[in-house]
């Protein structure tokens, strides 16, 4: 039970602070699953964000998911799904209803500009540390390569794109492999 509440409650702290999305959040999910809890590698957590990425739902929702039914099953799961949306939840409701009153203000707007570039660099950052973990070598150059230009020329669903980098890579250490069998 203990590890239960701790998964609702870990979810819940970062749920708080998750502020541009999930790409923005990966930097927190690595420092708080990977480093401080050890319940996951960075790989895993990599695997995750490309599962949370082509099932339905918010990515930071879809790995905390991942996470917590590693760690504790289907109970495990749930507790930190719960513990994902717990906080971020009241939170929009608040907004929402001052939104509604308050949208229009010159203050919110400039606020909301500010908030907008913060976010792009959160999102940038993740780019970065998953460039950096995830592209090591020639094809995974390819790959980063062919997504970005068609993601920005066409409007194929991502889904495809994470499906397809994976047969992709299944395809690459199968003949990898059996030209090492070979030698």
């Amino acid at each position: 039970m203990k590890n239960i509440f701790d998964l609702f409650w870990t979810f819940a702290k970062m749920g708080a602070v998750c502020f541009g999305g999930g790409y923005a959040m990966l930097p927190l999910l690595e420092r708080e699953i990977v480093q401080k809890k050890g319940w996951a590698t960075q790989e895993e957590i990599l695997d995750y964000y490309a599962l949370g990425q082509c099932t339905p739902g918010v990515i930071a929702v879809n790995v905390s998911t991942f996470v917590g039914h590693k760690q504790g099953g289907v109970a495990g799961a749930f507790a930190a799904t719960a513990g994902m949306v717990f906080i971020p939840s009241i939170i929009i409701l608040v907004i929402a209803n001052l939104l509604t009153n308050f949208a229009e203000n010159v203050y919110v707007q400039r606020a909301f500009s500010g908030i907008q570039v913060c976010v792009c660099v959160l999102v940038l950052n993740a780019v970065a540390m998953l460039w950096k973990k995830s592209v090591k070598n020639k094809l995974g150059v390819f790959i980063f390569a062919a997504v970005l230009i068609l993601s920005l020329f066409t409007d194929i669903s991502s889904s495809f794109f994470v499906l397809t980098a994976g047969l992709v890579g299944l395809i690459a250490g199968k003949i990898s492999e059996i030209k090492g069998d070979k030698k």
